[in-house]
């Protein structure tokens, strides 16, 4: 819509020992969902790097 603005959020979830899983990564988004937050995209470059996701959410 024409109007809309919007807020945006990039967060970061870092790996732990043995990688990252998809249960932390589900917990954050559930976390960030209940905020209002809707994802956009998200990016990892190595499966040992942090996933950065891009969320946004109406002002």
């Amino acid at each position: 819509m024409a109007g809309d603005r919007w807020n945006y959020q990039v967060v970061e979830v870092k790996p732990g020992f043995m990688g990252l899983s998809r249960e932390v990564v589900q917990e954050k988004l559930v976390q960030l969902g209940l905020q209002g937050w809707e994802l956009v995209s998200v990016v990892q470059s190595h499966p040992f790097k942090p996933v950065q996701m891009y969320l946004k959410k109406p002002m």
